[in-house]
């Protein structure tokens, strides 16, 4: 039987949905987090913002008390870029991503450092931090500037108060298996979870989107992808897409409502293009050489319409082309209801 093609509205329909931007949900972050794959986190607030938008009733400090309180970890994780996962899902993810992360860095690193060179030196900070966690600084002091240079051989989380709204440089450092609890996965199993979280999050997805996302190679993801039981879709252009048994496809007139995302939003990333959430022709004004922090965004429809930023005491927003009046309110109200969370 032929595969079913899914439109592009579908797709976008999909992502939101799973991404919790059709409808805020009553769930917990750390569930909420699962859902939606992480969130990726360079700038602190970014996690703040994001659960704002997906979550009834969020406050700030709830998201500073699940860090506080070990729910959630902020670690750096797939494509070597700091996210916010709940702690049932650091592991699987670590350590699925470690083979990888650890191929791309010796292949990369000149000169090459060894392996025993690198566990030898990860060994060495694990020692340091036996009895407390360790600023930048401190390690600096110890092991020298290039203690960084260790990367998926010490696994490292950012503890708080460093990285939360109040505190925002995540320069507060513990090993994963202090913070978090002892290595409890197989590398079968975790690359299994990867895949699953993966497609929950975004898909349904190509083989390559998946790798994108998680920063390894196709082949990489292809034991997973052979074990598990996967639907399979195309695409308008006729690929191949993937995706988890009974994961929700929204009817593509389902309404979206206006939504504002945080900066670097994953949904806004090359392997989410196509579900169309960011136009590409607005794709150079919300990434580019020139503004590597990126900016926020939000939606309107489920697409891009415009970029905001917070000047104490509103939001302020500039839409990419004219909006109706009804939108244009909708964006009003959502613009004052983010300013008040920012205050």
């Amino acid at each position: 039987m032929a595969e079913r093609v899914l439109t592009l509205r579908e797709l976008n329909r999909a992502v939101l949905a799973r991404q919790l931007l059709l409808e805020r949900s009553s769930s917990s972050i750390a569930r909420a987090l699962e859902r939606i794959g992480g969130i990726q986190d360079q700038y602190a607030p970014n996690a703040y913002v994001r659960l704002w938008s997906c979550l009834e009733g969020f406050e700030r400090d709830d998201l500073t008390r699940a860090l506080e309180r070990r729910h959630v970890v902020q670690a750096t994780l797939m494509r070597g870029t700091i996210h916010v996962v709940s702690k049932r899902d650091y592991w699987s993810l670590a350590v699925a991503i470690r083979g990888p992360q650890r191929e791309w860095w010796l292949r990369t690193r000149r000169p090459r450092p060894t392996e025993r060179e690198l566990d030898r030196q990860a060994e060495r900070i694990r020692a340091l931090m036996t009895d407390r966690p360790l600023r930048h600084d401190e390690l600096v002091d110890a092991v020298g500037r290039g203690w960084g240079a260790v990367g998926p051989w010490l696994e490292l989380v950012r503890v708080p108060p460093s990285g939360t709204w109040e505190s925002r440089r995540a320069h507060l450092f513990q090993t994963a298996a202090r913070w978090v609890g002892p290595e409890d996965v197989d590398p079968g199993a975790a690359l299994d979870q990867l895949v699953r979280r993966y497609l929950g999050a975004f898909g349904p997805a190509s083989r390559s989107d998946i790798a994108s996302w998680a920063g390894m190679r196709i082949g990489d993801a292809a034991p997973a992808l052979d074990r598990l039981p996967l639907r399979r879709f195309r695409d308008e252009a006729g690929s191949e897409l993937l995706d988890l048994p009974r994961a929700p496809l929204p009817d593509p007139d389902t309404p979206a409502p206006v939504r504002f995302l945080p900066t670097w939003d994953a949904i806004l990333l090359v392997h989410a293009r196509r579900s169309g959430v960011l136009p590409e022709e607005y794709r150079p004004r919300i990434f580019s050489t020139k503004m590597p922090q990126s900016v926020g965004t939000f939606l309107v429809d489920g697409v891009v319409a415009g970029t905001w930023r917070y000047e104490a005491p509103r939001v302020s927003w500039e839409a990419f082309a004219p909006l109706s009046r009804v939108d244009a309110r909708d964006v009003d109200d959502e613009a004052e209801r983010l300013a008040a969370f920012h205050a």
